[in-house]
């Protein structure tokens, strides 16, 4: 390796009077380096200093009000993280009890964060998420009373506006221990209890809500409550207490039924969770969007297996492979039949996918299982059909069929031309030009066309449709 290669190995090299000039030069102009450069600096001198710039710096992000754009966001994030990496590199191993408070001073700083800045990615939320991990891993070793530790964990769950104390009561079960819990749960019932404040009533009076103020705050607090009782409970093992938060009509739900099974299944009431979750598949049978809950048919197929019901499970599991060509449902089924029977099963479910009506899903299922044979030529047998507007299933499978198959590949590659072409969607020109141009490249390994038009067929036809569509002919003639 060249000795310029700008590498740790290599800087090492020019010794530390170099790289402090270097550092120098590199800092100017640049407020976030040149905190970086003075934390490292405090590092240097032990945890006390680090823990003094540490909350400095929260105190100035807190007074801070500027609005931060995408483009500055990153650089918030990265100093954020630069915060809890101090705090897990150097607080966090000398001092279990400073790591906590500083990190609880953290979370703190969420709701002043998120007014001033759009999280729509979700990386501002994601630091917030690592601190409650953080805030796990020294929780054990805090020596905070258990009494106390609850009623701030109530206090900081009810003001939490942007979630960022959510998975803070199973991140401090250990240190809360039997007593804490004990006691979280009845602060929280008698705080649910309480009637609205008037600083509560003046906060949902701003919303302009339909409802009674006071009727808004007892909502959210019953929300809240049943949220904690239920991580309470999960902390004890009381799956009990954790179904007691749902009504029956509720235990229904196709977003409830499966976490309750879950925890069923796991304290060995087997046929409990089977009776809910029958329950709950007959009530959603018919919602159009039961074939989107993988997560209800795999608790669903957790009990059956463990019921013995293997033939149930069989009828269950193709039965979820044909209404919604799940790959994961097949393989299961076809695991559960004895040699050679699957091989036919097999035949059997694949001559199924070619048939299925939407061809986007069965072209996609086809080609991830893989069978390119076949979704080749329901690419070919079925191109009337094809949605040029599938551009995530159609460019994979295109990629996917183009060694073997190039004709199908270019019949995909052409539906979604012209589909930009005909919605007249300039931003995807550029990628339809690339499309078109595989077409061309494609061209030579293709042997016969049959009924399908040649590429310059094609071109000429697109042109005859579209030639005024100039952005597009100036990158395919450029």
């Amino acid at each position: 390796m060249s000795k310029k290669t700008l590498n740790k190995a290599n800087l090492e090299r020019l010794g530390a009077p170099k790289l402090a000039e270097l550092v120098m030069e590199l800092v100017q102009g640049s407020a976030a380096l040149q905190r970086r450069a003075r934390m490292e600096l405090s590092a240097a001198q032990g945890p006390r200093e680090v823990t003094a710039d540490l909350r400095k710096r929260f105190a100035s992000l807190r007074r801070s009000r500027s609005y931060v754009d995408w483009r500055k966001q990153r650089v918030l994030v990265k100093d954020l993280n630069s915060l809890l990496a101090q705090i897990e590199t150097v607080i966090a191993p000398q001092d279990a009890d400073e790591a906590f408070e500083l990190l609880w001073s953290f979370l703190q700083l969420a709701p002043s964060i998120h007014e001033r800045t759009d999280d729509s990615n979700g990386s501002v939320g994601d630091v917030f998420c690592e601190a409650i991990t953080m805030i796990g891993l020294v929780a054990p070793r805090i020596t905070i009373n258990p009494q106390t530790l609850a009623e701030r964990i109530l206090d900081a769950v009810a003001d939490a506006g942007y979630g960022e104390f959510d998975g803070i009561i199973p991140e401090t079960a250990e240190a809360l221990g039997p007593d804490g819990l004990e006691h979280l749960t009845k602060i929280t019932k008698t705080w649910a209890d309480t009637p609205p404040t008037p600083e509560e009533l003046a906060a949902y009076e701003r919303f302009g809500l339909s409802s009674s103020p006071a009727d808004s705050v007892r909502r959210a607090k019953q929300s809240t409550c049943s949220i904690i009782l239920a991580d309470v409970a999960d902390a004890q093992g009381d799956v009990d207490a954790y179904m007691a938060r749902y009504s029956a009509e509720q235990l229904t739900y196709g977003t409830i039924a499966p976490d309750v099974a879950r925890r069923l299944i796991d304290a060995g009431r087997v046929q409990k969770a089977y009776d809910i979750l029958r329950r709950c598949m007959t009530r959603e049978a018919d919602t159009p969007f039961r074939s989107f809950n993988s997560n209800l048919d795999e608790v669903y197929e957790d009990c059956l297996n463990r019921l013995g019901k293997v033939e149930d499970l069989k009828v269950h599991l193709w039965s979820t492979f044909e209404q919604g060509l799940s790959a994961r449902a097949l393989r299961k089924y076809l695991k559960l039949l004895p040699d050679f029977d699957d091989v036919e099963a097999e035949e059997k479910a694949l001559d199924a996918v070619e048939t299925y009506p939407r061809l986007a899903a069965a072209i996609s299922f086809l080609v991830d299982w893989p069978a390119l044979d076949r979704a080749a030529r329901i690419a070919l047998a079925r191109s009337d059909e094809l949605d040029g507007d599938n551009y995530t299933t159609l460019s994979h499978a295109a990629e996917a069929l183009d060694a073997r198959h190039p004709l199908a590949a270019t019949l995909l590659r052409r539906a979604m031309v012209e589909d930009t072409l005909k919605g007249a969607k300039s931003t995807r020109y550029r990628h339809a030009a690339r499309h078109l141009a595989e077409c061309q490249a494609s061209e030579q390994e293709i042997t016969d066309y049959g009924a399908v038009l040649t590429h310059e067929g094609f071109v000429g036809a697109l042109r005859e449709k579209h030639g005024r569509k100039y952005g597009f002919w100036s990158l395919v003639d450029d």
